[in-house]
Formats: C-alpha cells, sequence, structure tokens
C-alpha cells in the first residue's frame, strides 16, 4: 500500500472512531494536507537535513568528485525559488544545499538598515531567516503537491487509470524541496554562553550545520576585509563545544559544525593565550606574535612581557591595544587553527583566502591532512574576488613560467574588453568554469559556496529593468525583458497568484466548506492566461 493510501486509511481510521462529529472530515484531503506538511517542526527539518549532509560528506570521502554546492540566499522566496530551479532543471536536489549568509543578513535583513558585515545586526535574525527559508521550502513542497493532487483528480474525471496511478506514484516519490541549510552563526555573537543560546534557535529554526569563526565578536570584520582580529585557540574550542551541546541537547545527534578560520588574512590578536609549559597551544599561539627580545633595563611602563627559553620578548602592541602577529605567519596559523579545530570536535572547515587558486588551497588542505587525514573544506567563491582578472593573470603566469609569449598581454590590464576573445581569456574562462571539480580533486574542497550571488543578481535584474521601463522602452522593458521570459523558460512564478497560494487556499476552502466554498481559481481568474 503506498504512501498516500495509508494516510487515507489512517486518518479514515481516526474518523470511525471519532463518530458523528467528524462525519464531514474527508480522509482524503486530510492525507493530502497530512503530505503537503512533511515535516512539522524545525528540528526534524534539522534532523532530516545533517543525516543527508553525513551521507554527503561519506560519498565524498570516498569519490572527490560527489562534492557539493551552495547559493547564499538572502530571503525565503528567493531560496523557494532557487530549489524551485533546481528540481525543473535537474530533476532533484542532490548535493545541493542553501547558504545563509551573514554578510547578507547584516546588509538586508537588519532592522538597522543596511550594515557591513561587523556583527552589528540582531543576532535573532540570524535563526529568523532560518524559520523564514524553510517555511517558503516547506511551501514549495505543498504547491507542487496541490498541483499534483489536482492532476489526480482530473485523471480520476477521466477515467484514466493509468495516469491515475501515474500521478499516484509521482505523489508516493515525491521529494522535498527541503535540503541543508550551512548557517553563519558569524563569531558567536559574544562569549561561549551566547554562542550556545544562539545555535539552539538556529538549530530549532532547522538548521543542521553552522559555520562559527575564529575572530573576535566585538571586532568581527568581514572575511575578505582588513583589520581582523582572532582569539586564542581555547576561547574558539570553547565556542565550538557550546554548539556540540546544543545539538546534542535538542536531539541532533549529527549536527555539522564548520570552523572557519580567518587566520591567513588576519594579523592582529587580542590577547595574549594562557600557557602552561613549553608547545601547549598557547604556546604555539603566541609564537606568532611579533615581538622584540628586551632585557629588565629596556621595559617601559605598562610593558606586557613573555618569558620564552629564558628570555623576556616585549609583543608589538597598537595604540589600539591589539597585538600584532609577525608578516608571514598566517599560513602557518591557518593550518594550526584547522588541525586544532578538527581535533576538538569540528567537523568542517572553512579557510578565506585572498584569491580563488586551487593550488593555494589545496598547499594548505595537505598540510592539514597530514594529521587529519580525513579534513575537507566549505570554501567561499566570493564575490569578492574579481574572478576574470585573477583567473587571467594565473593563466598569464602559468603560461610564462612555461615559456610561452605573452607579450600581446598587459598582465594588469587583463581586465580589458578587448582581450575578451583571446586564447588567455577563453583558457582562464574554462578554469574558472572547472574550479568547483578542480578544487574538489586538488584542494579537499567538500562544499562550494557562493555568500552573497543573490545581493548581485536582485541589484543587476533590478538596474535592468530600470533603465528599459523608464527609458524608451517602456512597458515593453517588462514585456520583453521579464514576462516573456518567464513564460518561455517556464518560470513557475509568472502565474504568481499561485505561487502565493491561492490555489491552495482554494483546495482548503473546498475541504473546510465543500460547494459552498468561494473560490479565486475561476474562469474571471487572469492568471488562466498563462495556461
Amino acid at each position: 500500500m503506498s504512501t498516500y493510501q495509508d494516510n487515507i486509511s489512517e486518518i479514515a481510521q481516526l474518523r470511525a472512531e471519532a463518530g458523528a462529529p467528524w462525519d464531514e472530515i474527508n480522509p482524503e484531503s486530510a492525507a493530502r494536507m497530512r503530505l503537503q506538511n512533511q515535516f512539522k517542526t524545525g528540528l526534524d527539518i534539522a534532523k532530516y537535513t545533517a543525516a543527508i549532509m553525513r551521507k554527503d560528506m561519506a560519498e565524498y570521502d570516498a569519490d572527490s568528485s560527489q562534492y557539493t554546492q551552495s547559493l547564499g540566499c538572502w530571503h525565503g522566496f528567493i531560496g523557494q525559488q532557487k530549489l524551485i530551479a533546481i528540481k525543473k532543471h535537474f530533476g532533484d536536489t542532490n548535493k545541493r544545499y542553501l547558504y545563509l549568509s551573514g554578510w547578507m543578513i547584516a546588509a538586508l535583513r537588519s532592522e538597522f538598515g543596511p550594515l557591513p558585515d561587523q556583527s552589528m545586526h540582531e543576532k535573532t535574525s540570524v535563526a529568523a531567516l532560518i524559520e523564514e527559508l524553510y517555511t517558503f521550502l516547506r511551501q514549495a513542497d505543498a504547491r507542487e503537491l496541490g498541483g499534483l493532487f489536482r492532476e489526480l483528480d482530473a485523471a480520476r474525471k477521466a477515467g484514466d487509470e493509468v495516469k491515475e496511478k501515474d500521478i499516484q506514484n509521482q505523489i508516493d516519490t515525491h521529494q522535498t524541496h527541503v535540503v541543508p541549510i550551512i548557517a553563519d552563526i558569524d563569531a558567536g555573537f559574544g562569549n561561549a554562553e551566547a554562542t550556545y543560546l544562539l545555535a539552539k534557535k538556529m538549530i530549532e529554526a532547522g538548521a543542521c550545520a553552522i559555520q562559527l569563526e575564529n575572530q573576535v565578536s566585538d571586532e568581527k570584520q568581514c572575511g575578505h576585509q582588513d583589520g581582523k582580529v582572532t582569539v586564542p585557540h581555547e576561547d574558539f574550542l570553547a565556542k565550538i563545544r557550546a554548539v556540540r551541546y546544543a545539538f546534542l541537547e535538542l536531539g541532533v545527534d549529527d549536527g555539522v559544525i564548520v570552523a572557519r578560520t580567518d587566520s591567513l588574512g588576519a594579523g592582529l590578536t587580542k590577547q595574549i593565550a594562557v600557557t602552561n609549559e613549553p608547545g601547549d597551544l598557547g604556546d604555539q599561539y603566541n609564537s606568532f606574535l611579533d615581538c622584540e627580545e628586551v632585557a629588565l633595563d629596556d621595559m617601559n611602563n605598562g610593558d606586557v612581557v613573555i618569558n620564552r627559553e629564558g628570555k623576556l620578548l616585549r609583543p608589538k602592541r597598537l595604540p589600539s591595544n591589539l597585538f600584532q602577529f609577525r608578516k608571514g605567519t598566517g599560513e602557518d596559523r591557518c593550518v594550526l587553527d584547522c588541525i586544532t579545530s578538527l581535533q576538538n570536535g569540528a567537523d568542517l572547515l572553512w579557510i578565506e583566502t585572498e584569491k580563488p587558486h586551487v593550488g593555494q588551497i589545496g598547499g594548505m588542505v595537505n598540510r592539514i591532512r597530514e594529521v587529519v587525514p580525513n579534513a575537507k573544506l566549505v570554501y567561499n567563491n566570493s564575490p569578492s574576488f574579481n574572478w576574470t582578472l585573477n583567473f587571467r593573470q594565473q593563466v598569464f603566469d602559468a603560461w610564462s613560467e612555461e615559456g610561452k609569449d605573452v607579450s600581446a598581454y598587459d598582465r594588469e590590464k587583463l581586465m580589458s574588453v578587448d582581450y575578451d576573445a583571446s586564447d588567455l581569456a577563453v583558457e582562464a574562462d574554462n578554469r574558472i568554469r572547472t574550479f568547483q571539480a578542480d578544487g574538489a580533486r586538488e584542494a579537499g574542497i567538500f562544499h562550494h559556496l557562493i555568500t552573497l550571488p543573490t545581493y548581485h543578481t536582485a541589484a543587476l535584474s533590478t538596474d535592468n529593468l530600470a533603465k528599459e521601463y523608464f527609458g524608451e522602452q517602456g512597458m515593453l522593458g517588462y514585456v520583453a525583458g521579464v514576462q516573456r521570459k518567464e513564460i518561455r523558460q517556464g518560470i513557475a512564478c509568472v502565474k504568481h497568484q499561485n505561487m502565493a497560494g491561492s490555489d491552495m487556499g482554494d483546495d482548503h476552502k473546498e475541504y473546510f466548506a465543500g460547494d459552498a466554498a468561494l473560490k479565486a481559481a475561476g474562469e474571471d481568474n487572469t492568471m488562466n492566461q498563462f495556461g
């Protein structure tokens, strides 16, 4: 017996037990509503998606071509349309996730208005967006299943048993739009207790994977900006443990923690680490500080000094009261941070690099894998990189090393449109196209994401529409540039009333009121113009 029929039978039994007061309850209608609401709580979602991520991680360990991907989405509707598009174009959602970007929450969802990526937005907005995204994804399920239910009714009315059986099979094998979200908790918005409290809210909203970074909470900066300040390992590990406790408390035992280290680009620390003996974690952290040897007589009032191997070392202290690391130590610190995080409860790593270079990323991952062989990365294919210029320069440098003639190219001006049709540009574009597969194979990248692509697509599409609609094209700017493309590309949103839930509302009205239902989808509904 099918899932669909099982639900009908179960509810029919409940109706029989309830007796006359339930006589007007249609078991099939109730079964449809039940199937349209597969996930009852955010915790149901977190448990379901955590299992997906663990399965995907194991499959990647066995075969690096099985990497995963996501796009950052700043609104539930954007996430919903992304998953609808994926199902339309590829047939399923396998290994395709959502990313929740702290950057975009700050820039687009804060009640303070647009903010930089510095953890100044309300921390509750993070969990709120997770809940919003899953609300829209669940609605996509309900809408898609509602369409199948209406097709089933039509097949029955027509007496087409073959089609009826086929549609019922589609209902029973329906794949949900609900997929894992990797959610950015920034630096935890405070101490470990604050991190734990927010992590709980995020997990209760549906998050199965939480990304946490090792910057100082009150000095947090975007990973691609200057001025980043890291914390000693023990501070970061306390927050990793806090997130794990939150997962365990809520019963999401296989929840995923992504440890992001910003040490590659961070040159500052607020604290000198506690150390008890030479070579311990604190001592290793402090060993990267920019210090000068001093004698007792050379010390100034208020100086902070470190005793190492019988020498007094004075760390370079800035007017901001921050301490500076030695230049050139970023990669070593980053590798140590990654190894330490994995050895203390993190599941995946995130390294912010200054450029998208597979060799650079792979070099660090190989060092990490010498200690933790199954180390895997979540990597930000960041819009903060100028991908065109970076890859054209990479090709230029590679060709130069190979002895190829590059005299026709100016390395500093390779972004120019004049080079777009050149052999160098073609090769660069090909390397961009294969970056994900190359990074997964050669640099341990399990998950590729773009943090804020929909920020840029919204801006670009709005610019194009404004230019045409308010210009000479007038209404044709919308019709030709938007609506006609929606129709011909099969964009479901062209029927915007349906997308907003009007047809589902009609279904419910019929369930609740029968023939007395006043439904919106009548002959005079102009959505009928779209077929």
